[in-house]
């Protein structure tokens, strides 16, 4: 859909990609300052009031003045390019002013941007707020329950986030808000954070593209962490052409992120890959062992491998990975991440400037908030406080060194390594629901791309009341695009082509109430 503004196309927000958004502000259509006012206005229509989708923790005040700076350096100067004056959000643990979901970092001073934020920031965009997230990305409490525990997309100052596409739906994953914000036009671009599926999971429950890039692509400098072994910052956007546009210009080596020395030379151009034929010759594997029966998204994966055997792909089915049940009940990951939890939060900690709370240690912040505790979070959550204290426990042992060795074998080596190679493979393929494991454990890419939807007779689960309904009618789902180090490049090729081919995220909008109604030609209409 696109609006009119006198003889003017204008690209309807909920959907308008950063190359169109670019257009018209190289033709004049609009303005920087009047496309951040829309944003801001469709953010403040559902974020709080009406749906109250809980997806942006807080709006740059500044933003207008520096979009409005931006243009004026357009007039004087010429465009910076591609991203001058396009309005971005950024998960609420990557670093400008404020930091975190939590009240313990409130006010603290960072010494720099993180990295990937300076980068965006250079090439003209602007953030226009922050993106709600799982308080600490998820470390809080006890990992992936609901009853008791502290619920994905939960935070002390952004609250609960929930899915468009299904009143109190559940948005997965920890850079949820950055998901539930693209797809429904809450700015034109995002990003998010990932340790084991942080990316991937809120991209595929709300309906768009993510990349999780391989470790040492994008520097993690600035960025709350939970892993050195395993975050990484990726782009989350309405589709793959933006997130490649995005990846261009995060990636690349930083002095202050050591891994990101390694890469393996020039960083590509990813929009280069964007080729609809991509798939033509490539043989892509199926690990059918780690796809449980759940049925309609097991069935809409099937249907869609012939959509890749007409683009030209080879399907081998099954391509099971050699190690897949030592994958699949290794307890490693567990022991590296609570190790490193405790070792890289501190180390982050130590470097702010200035922390008003005095929060400067795991052991600090779990003291912070034990005296604060009916302050924190809602009931029940707010007592649970036990990954911290399993981290702030952990010890860097031989125990931990065998872990992440462990952890490497069976993701790299003899998991996703071995299995390319033994089926001669050019990627691997499967639902993104069930593809984090081995990517993160790797430290390897992952794209996940829109597949379906659940259908609108299925059971609202739980049954019994809760916050948060995990599965609901009309919740998306992805497929993901999994391979080897720094083979970004291949697969942002094989997902263009897919998402070109099928363009499933237009299939079906978000629910009624929970899409903003704020347009451009509103903004202009304006005195």
């Amino acid at each position: 859909m696109t609006f009119k503004a006198s003889d003017v196309t204008l690209p309807d927000l909920y959907e308008a990609s950063i190359v169109e958004l670019q257009n018209g502000l190289v033709k004049g259509h609009f303005t920087s300052v009047q496309l951040v006012k829309a944003y801001l206005n469709r953010i403040e229509e559902v974020n709080s009031k009406g749906p109250a989708l809980h997806a942006v923790i807080e709006t740059n005040p500044i933003a207008l003045s520096q979009a409005a700076a931006l243009d004026d350096e357009r007039k004087g100067k010429g465009s910076r390019g591609p991203l001058h004056g396009i309005p971005l959000l950024l998960k609420d643990n990557i670093a400008t002013l404020h930091e975190e979901g939590s009240y313990a970092l409130l006010g603290s001073v960072v010494p720099r941007d993180a990295f990937a934020a300076a980068q965006l920031r250079e090439a003209g965009a602007i953030f226009i707020g922050k993106s709600n997230l799982s308080e600490w990305s998820g470390m809080r409490g006890e990992w992936g329950r609901l009853k008791g525990q502290v619920p994905n997309g939960l935070s002390e100052r952004g609250g609960q986030t929930f899915s468009p596409y299904y009143p109190n739906a559940h948005p997965s994953s920890s850079s949820s808000g950055s998901g539930v914000a693209m797809a429904i036009g809450l700015a034109a671009g995002s990003l998010g954070s990932d340790t084991h599926g942080s990316i991937v999971f809120p991209s595929s429950r709300n309906n768009i593209v993510g990349i999780k890039p391989t470790i040492g692509l994008v520097s993690r400098s600035g960025v709350i962490p939970i892993s050195s072994h395993q975050d990484t910052v990726g782009p989350m956007c309405r589709s793959v052409t933006d997130a490649a546009l995005l990846l261009n210009f995060m990636a690349g080596p930083d002095p202050r992120d050591e891994v990101t020395l390694r890469q393996p030379g020039l960083v590509p151009d990813y929009m280069k890959a964007l080729d609809k034929n991509a798939l033509k010759g490539a043989r892509l594997g199926v690990p059918r062992s780690f796809i449980p029966n759940t049925k309609v998204i097991e069935e809409t994966f099937n249907s869609s491998l012939d959509v890749f055997r007409a683009l030209g792909a080879e399907i081998v089915d099954p391509a099971d990975f050699p190690d897949t049940e030592e994958l699949l009940t290794s307890k490693a990951e567990k022991r590296v991440l609570d190790v490193d939890f405790k070792v890289d939060l501190n180390k982050y900690l130590s470097e702010l400037v200035d922390v008003p709370t005095g929060v400067k240690t795991l052991a600090a912040l779990i003291e912070f908030s034990e005296k604060r505790a009916e302050l924190n979070l809602p009931p029940p959550f707010y007592n649970d406080q036990s990954q911290f204290k399993q981290s702030e426990a952990s010890q860097v042992d031989d125990a931990y060194f065998s872990a992440l060795a462990e952890d490497f074998d069976l993701g790299r080596t003899r998991g996703i390594d071995a299995t390319l190679a033994q089926f001669n493979l050019d990627a691997i393929i499967l639902p993104s629901e069930h593809a984090p494991g081995p990517a993160a454990i790797a430290g390897y890419p992952l794209i996940s791309v829109p597949l379906g939807f659940q259908p609108d007779d299925i059971e609202l689960l739980p049954v019994t009341p809760s916050s948060v309904y995990t599965q609901a009618p009309g919740l998306p789902f992805g497929i993901a695009f999994m391979g080897t180090a720094y083979s970004e490049f291949k697969l942002i090729g094989y997902a263009y082509a897919f998402e070109q081919a099928t363009h499933v995220r237009l299939q079906r909008k978000a629910y009624e109430d929970a899409i903003p109604r704020t347009q451009l030609t509103d903004i202009m209409s304006q005195l």
